[in-house]
């Protein structure tokens, strides 16, 4: 696992704020130390969005405060806000990093498999699914860094979350007579798919609410067999050594 130096910063420059600490209210006695730290975080940055989850940090004094898939660190009185990553230097772990590979992964047998567009090269022994919108610029990078994979099956679910003509062109991919070649003639040849002539069942808004449940609110989103999910586009040497990695995991 990769042990990166520490660099704890404010969270000033994420939310638009001024300063790290966050007042001096104290966390009312009779609430539960979550219960505590959501009020009094909520009190001091109006701006702070939603707070997914707070669990006791690895440090002792720290608290974990899950926004989405991002992890930041107060202390037992919502004073100060810490945007960094913890690192253990005596067993050379970035806890932050494990921390937030757990929150991140998705179990890949749990996928609804038919719901995406799938194609293969070879045996097709080695599986990813990857979260798609015809119009993501790095998703048609990442398909053509694929084409010369070797034994790769790809399930890839359409999330048209990018707006536009998105949700138009999703659906002309599925809805294609055969929609693998649709998909990788627009995303590696931008020759359009024809428009579906009349109605036609979709999986797309499934999918689109199965990015929410993982919290993919990005693409592309590559996910591996051992669970481990990936944002962002990789090059053709960076998935391989990412499918042998996850292969021995």
């Amino acid at each position: 696992m990769k042990f990166k130096t520490v660099a704890l910063a404010s969270v000033a420059g994420l939310l638009g704020l001024a300063a790290l600490t966050v007042g001096t209210l104290p966390a009312s006695a009779q609430l539960p130390q979550e219960a505590a730290i959501r009020k009094s975080l909520g009190e001091r940055l109006s701006s702070l969005p939603k707070i997914d989850e707070v669990n006791k940090a690895p440090v002792a004094g720290l608290f974990e405060v899950l926004i989405g898939t991002e992890v930041f660190y107060t202390d037992a009185e919502g004073a100060y806000l810490i945007r960094g990553e913890i690192l253990d230097l005596k067993n050379k772990r970035n806890l932050t990093e494990e921390r937030i590979a757990k929150l991140t992964a998705i179990d890949f047998d749990s996928l609804p498999l038919k719901d995406a567009v799938v194609w293969k090269t070879g045996s097709g022994k080695r599986r990813i699914a990857v979260f798609s919108d015809p119009n993501c610029g790095y998703c048609k990078r990442f398909e053509k860094e694929l084409t010369g994979m070797k034994d790769v099956t790809v399930y890839t679910f359409l999330i048209p979350i990018l707006g536009g003509d998105s949700p138009d062109k999703a659906k002309a991919i599925w809805c294609a007579k055969d929609s693998t070649a649709a998909y990788r003639n627009w995303m590696l040849e931008g020759t359009a798919p024809p428009r579906p002539l009349g109605d036609c069942a979709t999986p797309i808004e499934r999918n689109i609410e199965l990015s929410r449940k993982h919290r993919v609110s990005g693409t592309p989103a590559i996910v591996f067999e051992d669970g481990v999910r990936v944002p962002g586009m990789l090059t053709a040497d960076q998935l391989e050594k990412q499918l042998v990695a996850s292969s021995k995991g």
